[in-house]
């Protein structure tokens, strides 16, 4: 009687672990962890990052990247929801001093979050009904979504209860004014958001 072969386990791979790989292999693209699930983004388009720019100017001319805060874009953000939920928004304003709060893998304590921002691209509804109880039970107190798809700007304020209990949404031909929790007053025309007029 022959004696069959014992194989050892092999051992299954962590969600950290395989996004990293995924990560690695394809350069350019998103990758985070959303509610124990792996999402993947291709690289954005030239107006995303347009718009990006676009955002950024005001927000340094308001003073938001100085001594009290940073303006900065894909930083990573640990998320509290599981053990390796993690995304990446596209820009955010951020205590200065959040390299002391570093949790892992490039991820940051979501306490140091004033405003994070996202703009849709191919994955719109990641963006629009993903992210936002995410990042509500995160206890991030701004979430704006600039909506290129539907042609509107949200600002999610007040989080409870892994929700978003204030939903502002504004149209072309409209400005709106960021909640001065962010640290210092901005207004912005939805149309110069959008790229409109451009």
């Amino acid at each position: 009687m022959s004696a069959a072969a014992v194989e050892e386990p092999s051992e299954q791979m962590t969600l950290l672990e395989a996004a990293e790989l995924i990560s690695d292999r394809l350069v350019g693209h998103r990758v985070e962890i959303l509610g124990g699930q792996i999402t993947v983004t291709p690289p954005p388009d030239g107006p995303h990052g347009e718009t990006l720019t676009d955002l950024m100017i005001p927000l340094w001319a308001a003073g938001l990247h100085g001594d009290t805060s940073r303006v900065v874009q894909g930083m990573g953000l640990w998320l509290p929801g599981g053990p390796s939920d993690y995304a990446i928004p596209d820009l955010c304003v951020v205590d200065a001093d959040y390299q002391e709060h570093l949790i892992e893998r490039n991820c940051y304590d979501p306490a140091v979050f004033r405003l994070v921002l996202e703009v849709t691209s191919s994955n719109f509804t990641t963006d629009l009904k993903v992210k936002p109880p995410l990042y509500a039970e995160a206890g991030v107190p701004v979430y704006v979504i600039v909506d290129r798809t539907n042609q509107r700007v949200m600002v999610l304020t007040d989080p409870k209860d892994g929700e978003y209990r204030v939903h502002a949404v504004h149209h072309p031909g409209q400005s709106f004014t960021l909640p001065e929790s962010i640290g210092a007053s901005v207004t912005l025309s939805v149309d110069d958001v959008l790229g409109a007029k451009k």
